[in-house]
């Protein structure tokens, strides 16, 4: 039994291969740990407002001073940051736009990575505070970055993995779904690959 957290950030809601396979992952975790609850997020068709001013100043007044309009601010990003850590498995659909992740994903991680929340500086240096969870990050791109000349230009995983880990999850599997816009027979390699791989890691 777990608690999955499934965040989807694909502007497609058909057709978006991002979502098509870490749905289906989410269903084999889900069937294969009965009575497990899925909380899912949808950054996409539901977006998170983009930070301002008067957000930023909310979140870094003490919640004890905090307006009756500053605490209305924070709202979203209180949920966003109760789900995340409510959540033992965090499963995202993030698909590779202009060599990165989505505005929409990126706006969740605005909310949700806060100083002082989420992590925190010492003498020592930053430390994460979201600690425990196992994160699974299913990718599609049209080309090929995760090896070769174009790997260069992965500012997709590493930026993920990196915003993660600085906020403390650092147990991150990503699975690649590459070479969707190479034609048809590459489509359905990818995709093949991927089913294997999500197979793989419901057995573990």
């Amino acid at each position: 039994m777990a608690n999955i957290l499934f965040i989807n950030s694909s502007a497609r809601t058909t057709g978006s291969i991002s979502r098509q396979v870490a749905g289906e992952f989410v269903a084999k975790l889900q069937a294969s740990q009965p009575g497990s609850v899925v909380v899912e997020r949808d950054v996409a068709a539901n977006p998170i407002p983009h930070l301002d001013e008067q957000k930023l100043g909310a979140f870094f007044t003490p919640a004890d001073k905090r307006s009756a309009e500053q605490q209305a601010l924070v709202k979203v990003s209180e949920e966003l940051i109760a789900e995340v850590n409510a959540a033992d498995i965090i499963v995202i659909g993030a698909p590779m736009y202009n060599f990165s992740i989505t505005s929409t994903l990126k706006t969740w991680i605005d909310h949700v990575a806060r100083a002082g929340v989420t992590f925190k500086y010492t003498e020592t240096g930053p430390v994460g505070l979201i600690q425990g969870k196992k994160v699974y990050v299913f990718t599609s791109r049209g080309g090929v970055y995760s090896e070769g000349p174009a790997k260069v230009m992965d500012f997709h995983e590493t930026y993920l993995r990196g915003v993660l880990g600085f906020i403390g999850m650092t147990d991150i599997t990503f699975v690649h779904s590459e070479g969707l816009g190479m034609g048809e027979a590459a489509v359905e390699k990818a995709i093949a690959q991927t089913r294997e791989t999500i197979g793989t890691l419901v057995a573990a």
